[in-house]
Formats: structure tokens, sequence, C-alpha cells
């Protein structure tokens, strides 16, 4: 399919998401107020006095709450094509490596022991990223021998990885003095985008942004890197260098982003499938198109969480799962589908 045709949709679907994110919910906005409170919120224009309360429904909570969806979903999207090339695994994510379960034992500590505290709003993100890459530093020198660096070890020390966080986050759940504290902790490894504001939108956008760059800096690289380490020797890349380049980049972004949404699954392992069957297997056409269709995803998704149940609220990783699975069963039944395309 012609790769200008599919981003230009994407694109017109990405910003119909956006404004259907903001104008859902269960307060009843007719869209010609959404439309209004929109113009007025990017433009800097004024608005009536009766139309406070619906301005702040509509720009001050649902539409950050949108478009840090979208950010979410592109960095997991694109992460998961990343992880899946560095070990050249069909089942890799940032979840089966430990990042994501790495980046919450931080996070959790934050929310609720209070670490960090004296960072303020930066708490979050800078316990999730160091903890995300320490995580990614453990794995990386269990899995490392004196050969080098192997997919399969990568693969098998990030699941034992992923078990043995996941058991200290919960461990810490428990052990958690203030019921609320833990209460908020269990939602947030569940995956929520409830707590999404204007200030917390910056520092994951931020490292997202950083981190697609150098992935599309790096597809040519990838391309080689999915084909084996010796095909990639042959043609002058060094593959030991760019997992090292990878990993921290997982690390960055998986950790800004579990920072702001919790542990959301299925997206980064989902997604980069469904786009090699649209796109091919090329890593300059699927870092193009993943992380616009991944944004599409998980707006759609969180929107799915605020009225399924309204007034009450579904985590968006329970709802990424019910979704994911049936989706990825069928995609794996299709018979013309292998793992790098069809």
């Amino acid at each position: 399919m012609s790769l200008p045709l599919v981003l230009t949709a994407l694109c017109a679907v990405l910003l119909a998401s956006l404004v259907c994110g903001a104008g859902i919910g269960a307060s009843g906005l007719s869209w010609g107020e959404v439309l209004r409170c929109l113009w007025a919120g990017l433009t800097g224009g004024r608005i009536a006095p009766d139309q406070v309360p619906a301005y702040t429904i509509v720009w001050e909570l649902r539409f950050p709450r949108a478009v840090l969806a979208a950010v979410v979903g592109a960095g997991l999207s694109a992460i998961g094509v990343a992880v899946q090339a560095m070990v050249r695994n069909a089942l890799a994510d940032p979840f089966v490596l430990g990042i994501s379960s790495g980046a919450a034992v931080g996070a959790n500590a934050v929310l609720i022991f209070g670490a960090f505290g004296t960072l303020g709003i930066w708490a979050l993100s800078t316990a999730s990223f160091l903890s995300a890459l320490l995580a990614m530093m453990l794995v990386y020198a269990i899995a490392r021998t004196a050969r080098g660096l192997t997919p399969l070890r990568l693969v098998l020390t990030g699941t034992a990885m992923y078990y043995g966080f996941s058991a200290v986050t919960t461990f810490m759940v428990f052990a958690a003095e203030r019921g609320e504290a833990a209460r908020s902790a269990m939602m947030w490894m569940l995956g929520s985008l409830g707590g999404a504001n204007w200030a917390s939108v910056p520092i994951a956008a931020g490292a997202v942004l950083g981190g697609l760059a150098h992935l599309a800096w790096s597809a040519r690289r990838l391309n080689a890197l999915a084909m084996g380490d010796e095909t990639a020797a042959a043609l002058g890349v060094d593959a030991g260098r760019l997992r090292k380049e990878l990993f921290l980049v997982s690390a960055a972004v998986t950790g800004a982003v579990v920072a702001v949404s919790g542990a959301i699954g299925f997206v980064g392992l989902m997604v980069p499938h469904a786009v090699r069957m649209l796109v091919g297997a090329d890593h300059r056409r699927l870092l193009a198109v993943a992380p616009l269709a991944g944004a599409v995803l998980l707006i759609w998704v969180d929107i799915l969480s605020r009225v399924v149940l309204a007034p009450a609220e579904l985590p968006v990783g329970v709802l990424t799962a019910v979704i994911g699975v049936p989706c990825f069963v069928l995609l794996m039944r299709r018979r013309s589908y292998t793992f790098g395309g069809a």
C-alpha cells in the first residue's frame, strides 16, 4: 500500500480521534461547545462566563488526556518495533524485556513511599527512567556472555526479570501503610490516564519525540540488525553498539511513558505486527506508520475506558488486553503472515 496514502489517512484519523477524545464523555457537551472550547484553547481566545465549566472539562481534562494517550501509544508502538528488531523475536516488547516492569518499581516507590519527593513533579518521571535504565543494565549484564549478547538470552533474561520486578511491585503495594496509596498504585499498575494534565504532556512528549528521531535515523541499521548479527556486520553495522543504543532509548522512552500512564501492555506487541501487514517489514516505513497507528489505538481505548462503565473508569491496560488478545490471535492465524512481513 502507498506509504503517503497511509500516512495521510492516519494523520486525518488521528486529528479526528483527538477531537473525539475531547468531546466524548459523561458530561454530555454538544459538539459545537467542544469545538468552541478547543478553538479558544488553541488560539488563546476568550470564552463567555457561562462556558467556563465546559472549557474546563474540554481543555483542562479531556484534551490533555487525549494528547497524552496519543503520545503514549506512539511511544509504546515505536519501542515495540525497535525491541523486536533488537532481539529478532516476534514476541518481544518493552514488557518482555523487563523494561516496563522495571520502570514500575521506581514509579511505585514514588506513589507509595514518596521517594524522590524533593523533585516535585519530576519525581515520578525521574524514578521511572532511572529504574527502567537500571533494569535494562541488569538484563544486559546477566544476558551478556564472553561470546557477546544473543537475542535468545536477552528474551529469556528479560522474561525472568519481568516476573521478578512484578513481584517487587506487588510486594510494595501490600507493604503500603496507606490504603489510598496502595489503591492508586494498583490502578496505575493496570494502566490509567486518569491523572493526565498539561504538565505531564511535555515530559512524555519530549522523550517520545527524541526516541522517534533516533529510531528513524537508525532505520537502515535496524533493517540490517533484523537480518542477524553476521549479516549486519557484513553491511557495516556494529550490532553490539546498536543494541546498546536501543537499550538506552528504550529505557528512556519506556520510563517516561510508564511514569505518566502506568503499565499499559499489548500496544508495543500488537501494533508493530499489524503495521507490518499493512506496509511491509522495512523499518523506514514501519517507524513512520506504527507511532501514528499506536496513537490512534490508545486514544480510542482510553475513550472506551471512560464510557464502558461510566461514571466508573476501567484501567486502560485491561482494555488493551481485551482488545489485543483476539486481534493478535486472528493476526497469527493468517497463513500469509510471518514475522518480518507477509
